[in-house]
C-alpha cells in the first residue's frame, strides 16, 4: 500500500508548525508507522533541531542537495536521509542540507539562493520529483513536509505538486485567519494546472498555540471566530453529524510556556499525557493522520478510543518470537525453535551478551521469551528491560514477554518486573515439545492443531530436510550431515520415531550457515540420498493425512 505525503503549512511564521510536525513524526513512529520528515522550509530551516539529540548522525545532505542532483543530472540521486531513534519505531530525515554543530554549514545559503526553481521546472523538475515522491511513498507509510510560509515557488511545490493532504497550522490572530481558507484554495488551483492526477486537497486546519488558561474569556471568544473562519475546510471529509467546532476542539494545541524555549519533544517525556498537556493535543492531531482523516465520528464520540485504535497498529516483524537463552541452554533453545517452527511460529534466536544486538534500533520479534536456568544472566536482564522499555508503554499492549523456567528455578529470585508475568517450566533433559505448544497457544491466541507422535517426527523431519542449503560452511560438515541422513533413514526403517525427531533437530543445526549461502556445495551423490530421504517422509506423511 502506497504511503501518503502531508504537508505543514502555515503562512506566518512563529506558529509552531515545525514543532508540531515534528512532535507528530516521534508519536506516528513509535506507533509502528513508517515516517519520513522533510525540511522544506529552506529560508529558514531548523527541523533538524527538534530530532539533534536523537539522530544517528549530523545530515551531510538535504533538500538543497537533492535540487543540485537534478542540476548536475545525477542518474542515481541519493537519499539525503538520516535516521532517528525513537524507541523501536521508523523514522528518517530530510533536512534541508548539510548540518554542521546545530546550524546549515557555511555553503548552504549560497547554494539554496543559486537554484532558480522556475527555470528547473523548465527543464523536467516536475518528473524527478515526481520520482523522488514515488520512492518515498513505496518505503513510508507517511511523509510529513515542512513547508515554507507566505506565497511562492517553493510554497507551490509543496502545496500542489507534492501531498495528498494539507495540515494548515495558525494562531489566533488577523493576519493568519486572513489568509488560511484562501491558501488552501489558491493550492487547489495551482494542482488543477498540474499535468498528475491528484485530487482535491483534504485540508485540516490547527489553532496553535491558544492561551486558554489565563484569558479564558478571550481565548473562547477567539476559538469561536476562528471556527466560523476554517469551517469550510472540513467540507469535504468530515463525517456528518461531526461539527466544526467539535472537530476544532480536537485540533487545537494549547499553549505551554515550557515547551515555548528552545525546540523540544515534549512527546518524548509526555507519556502518557493526561488532558491538560501538550501531548494529549498533539496524539489527536497525530491520530487524525494516522486514520487518513477518517473516522471523525468516532473522535468526536470517544477521544481516547481513537487515538488509541491509531497507535494500536500492528507493526511489521520479521518473526513472531526470539527466544533469549544463556549459551549453557544452546541446545534447549535449538529444540524449542524447531518445535515452533513445526507448529507454525516464527522464530528466532537472540544470543544474549551480543552486544551488536541489543544496540539495534528496531525490534526483530513481535514477543519474547526467556529461557532461564537457575537465575537470569545480566544480559538477559538487560535484553528484557529493553524490551519493557519498548514494548509495555501505551503503544505496545499487545506485545507479550515470556519465562521458560527449569524445574527447581525459583521464580522469586527474578527480578520484580519478571515475576508477575507467565512463567511455564520445563525439563532441559526432554525435548520442550509441550512448552513450544503452549508458547504458541499464547502468541497465536489458538490452540495448536493436535497431531499423532508419529506425524509431528515426520513433519519435524521434513522441515529439516527441506530448509537444509545447498551449501555448507566448510566441507567438514559432510561427514557429518552424510551420518544424519543415513540415522534418519534408519530410524525411518525401524519406526524408530524418538530418534527421527532427534536426528531432524541435529540436521538443523548442521544446515546451519551464517555465511549467506557461500561454502561448498553439496556433492551430488548426498544431494540424492537427500532428496531419496525426503520423499520417502512425503510419502509416509501423505499415508498418514489420506488415511480413513
Amino acid at each position: 500500500m502506497s504511503g501518503t505525503v502531508i504537508t505543514f503549512y502555515s503562512y506566518k511564521g512563529g506558529v509552531g508548525r515545525s514543532f508540531t510536525l515534528a512532535n507528530t513524526a516521534v508519536l506516528l513512529a513509535r506507533w509502528g508507522y513508517r515516517v519520513l520528515a522533510v525540511d522544506w522550509d529552506l529560508e529558514a530551516p531548523g527541523l533538524h533541531l527538534y530530532f539533534r539529540p536523537h539522530l544517528s548522525q549530523m545530515p551531510d545532505g538535504g533538500v538543497v542537495d537533492l535540487a543540485h542532483d537534478f542540476i548536475r543530472k545525477v542518474e542515481m540521486p541519493r537519499s539525503h536521509t538520516v535516521s532517528v531513534d525513537v524507541d523501536g519505531g521508523v523514522l528518517d530525515l530530510m533536512a534541508a542540507g548539510k548540518v554542521v554543530g546545530n546550524k546549515l554549514d557555511a555553503d548552504y545559503a549560497y547554494r539554496m539562493q543559486e537554484i532558480d526553481w522556475a527555470d528547473l521546472y523548465e527543464q523536467g523538475f516536475a518528473e524527478y520529483l515526481e520520482d523522488r515522491r514515488e520512492e518515498w511513498i513505496a518505503k513510508y507509510d507517511f511523509v510529513l513536509i515542512d513547508s515554507r510560509t507566505g506565497v511562492s515557488d517553493i510554497a507551490g511545490i509543496c502545496a500542489a505538486q507534492l501531498p495528498d493532504r494539507l495540515v494548515v497550522v495558525f494562531t489566533a490572530n488577523e493576519q493568519n485567519l486572513n489568509e488560511v481558507v484562501d491558501i488552501a484554495r489558491l493550492a487547489d488551483l495551482a494542482r488543477d494546472r498540474l499535468p498528475y492526477d491528484r485530487p482535491r486537497h483534504q485540508v485540516m486546519p490547527v489553532l496553535s498555540r491558544l492561551d486558554n488558561r489565563q484569558e479564558y474569556q478571550r481565548a473562547e471568544e477567539w476559538h469561536q471566530k476562528c471556527t466560523g473562519v476554517v469551517a469550510p475546510l472540513f467540507s469535504n471529509w468530515l463525517v456528518k453529524g461531526v461539527t466544526p467546532e467539535q472537530m476544532m476542539r480536537h485540533l487545537t494545541v494549547p499553549y505551554i510556556s515550557f515547551w515555548s524555549f528552545g525546540e523540544l519533544l515534549p512527546v518524548m517525556t509526555e507519556r502518557p499525557p493526561s488532558p491538560d498537556q501538550i501531548s494529549f493535543a498533539l496524539e489527536t492531531v497525530a491520530a487524525v493522520i494516522a486514520h487518513q482523516f477518517d473516522r471523525t465520528d468516532l473522535l468526536a464520540d470517544n477521544r481516547d478510543a481513537y487515538v488509541a485504535v491509531a497507535r494500536s497498529r500492528r507493526r511489521n516483524f520479521d518473526w513472531d518470537l526470539l527466544v533469549s537463552s544463556p549459551r549453557t541452554l544452546w541446545r534447549t533453545s535449538t529444540e524449542l525453535i524447531t518445535e515452533l517452527h513445526l507448529l507454525g511460529v516464527t522464530a528466532n534466536r537472540s544470543v544474549s551478551g551480543d552486544p551488536e544486538f541489543l544496540e539495534r534500533t528496531g525490534d526483530p520479534a513481535e514477543h519474547l521469551c526467556l529461557v532461564v536456568d537457575g537465575e537470569l544472566s545480566r544480559w538477559q536482564l538487560t535484553e528484557a528491560e529493553r524490551f519493557v522499555r519498548r514494548t509495555l508503554g501505551p503503544d505496545g499492549a499487545q506485545r507479550q514477554m515470556f519465562c521458560l523456567l527449569t524445574r527447581g528455578t525459583d521464580r522469586e529470585r527474578l527480578p520484580g518486573f519478571l515475576r508477575s508475568l507467565r512463567h511455564l517450566e520445563f525439563d532441559p533433559a526432554a525435548r520442550p515439545v509441550g512448552v513450544a505448544r503452549e508458547l504458541h497457544d499464547l502468541v497465536k491466541a489458538t490452540p495448536a492443531p493436535e497431531t499423532e507422535p508419529d506425524l509431528e517426527a515426520l513433519r519435524s523431519a521434513q522441515a529439516a530436510l527441506r530448509e537444509l542449503p545447498g551449501h555448507l560452511p566448510y566441507a567438514g560438515r559432510f561427514a557429518l550431515l552424510e551420518e544424519t541422513v543415513r540415522g534418519m533413514a534408519g530410524a525411518l526403517d525401524d519406526g524408530d520415531m524418538d530418534s527421527l525427531r532427534d536426528r531432524s533437530a541435529d540436521l538443523l543445526l548442521i544446515g546451519k550457515s551464517h555465511r549467506n549461502g557461500t561454502g561448498p556445495a553439496v556433492p551430488a551423490p548426498l544431494r540424492d540420498e537427500l532428496g531419496a530421504l525426503l520423499t520417502r517422509v512425503d510419502r509416509r506423511i501423505s499415508t498418514f493425512t489420506h488415511r480413513d
